[in-house]
């Protein structure tokens, strides 16, 4: 039996979710939604889905809609997608999940009193690259993972939009860029508990719509707000004392980079920009390059395993596994970040 899915929010990476779906035999798109209309009818004559609204109520009443992708703006996340588990749907969220701890919260309890369940899109996870060092790391190969880096800086990046106003997307690139590899680190680490966090924010650069001769990503609204971080960088600090530094920026004097590393006392691998792992044998350092199809972050390889993923989530064939637990972990680990970034101090991260 198919999963009928509806789409709510239809901007650039609804595109990703639904292209997944209709590739995918097991899902059926019988719904798109977006406070748009005129694009909502767009999305829906582009992937030949009939049923087109603009109001998610509607997905929601709907018996033949088995399960939601939520692709709104960050600040919309936890209302629409507690609504959705609340009338019987299963829910993919785009990350991040929540914006504040209380909403990751209130989902989480929607999640245990509904039964349905709640999968966030951390799309690296499922990526070949992430999900090869996973397989390793589960058997040992790198021992007990005491200390990650992640940097993902873009020069001239902030798409605008809904993206560079505080009040729909809750911050700037450590909201939209950092929490994928702060995930990802994360979640190869063993998911340890995070007790505290240090950060800071700066904001001196803004948009850089001053910029030319470069061709960069835009969201599709037209408006330029910015009041949110150019750039973030942060330690947060686990149980156990593994440390994960991260930096990212939307506005940043330095080149575009993107790398993730893991070190354990075994040995190591960076995942990001290719998977390398680093270890030693016979008293001889090693740099292993496995032989797959992506060494580094494969779009949309990504996304269709993700996509896969989530059905099978849906099936009950197996449990969701990027939980709204998780995602309540990372609101706590980000708005702490956040607190530390205003108050010039470390942050306890309180439960």
């Amino acid at each position: 039996m198919t999963t009928r899915i509806a789409v709510i929010g239809l901007g650039s990476i609804a595109v990703e979710h639904l292209s997944a779906y209709q590739k995918n035999p097991q899902a059926e798109l019988v719904a798109v939604c977006d406070v748009d209309l005129e694009r909502a009818k767009a999305r829906g004559e582009q992937f030949g889905v009939e049923r087109v609204t603009g109001d998610p109520e509607e997905v929601f009443s709907d018996p033949n809609v088995d399960a939601v992708s939520i692709c709104v703006p960050n600040t919309l996340h936890a209302p629409i997608a507690e609504a959705a588990l609340r009338a019987g749907k299963h829910v993919l969220v785009e990350k991040p999940m929540t914006v504040t701890v209380p909403e990751a919260e209130a989902l989480v309890k929607a999640v245990e009193e509904t039964g349905k369940a709640l999968q966030i899109g951390y799309v690296r996870r499922y990526a070949p690259n992430a999900l090869v060092t996973k397989r390793f790391l589960e058997a040992g190969e790198f021992g007990t993972i005491y200390a990650a880096r992640a940097t993902l800086l873009r020069t001239a990046g902030n798409p605008g939009g809904w993206f560079g106003d505080v009040e729909l997307s809750g911050g700037g690139p450590l909201i939209d860029l950092g929490v994928h590899i702060i995930d990802l680190c994360w979640y190869l680490m063993g998911m340890p508990k995070p007790v505290s966090a240090s950060g800071a924010t700066f904001a001196p650069l803004g948009a850089r719509d001053n910029i030319q001769n470069l061709t960069r990503y835009k969201a599709a609204s037209a408006a330029r707000p910015n009041t949110v971080e150019d750039y973030a960088t942060a330690q947060i600090r686990f149980e156990g004392g593994a440390v994960l530094d991260v930096d990212t920026s939307y506005s940043l004097h330095a080149r575009n980079e993107l790398s993730v590393r893991i070190h354990g006392d075994k040995g190591g691998a960076e995942i990001e920009p290719e998977l390398l792992m680093v270890t030693e044998r016979h008293d001889t350092l090693l740099h292993v390059q496995p032989q797959i199809d992506s060494l580094g972050f494969d779009f949309k390889v990504g996304f269709a395993n993700q996509i896969d993923h989530f059905l099978q989530i849906c099936r009950g064939e197996i449990p969701a596994d990027a939980t709204a637990q998780q995602g309540l972990e990372m609101a706590r680990m980000l708005s702490a970040i956040y607190e530390s970034a205003k108050l010039g101090a470390e942050v306890k991260i309180s439960r």
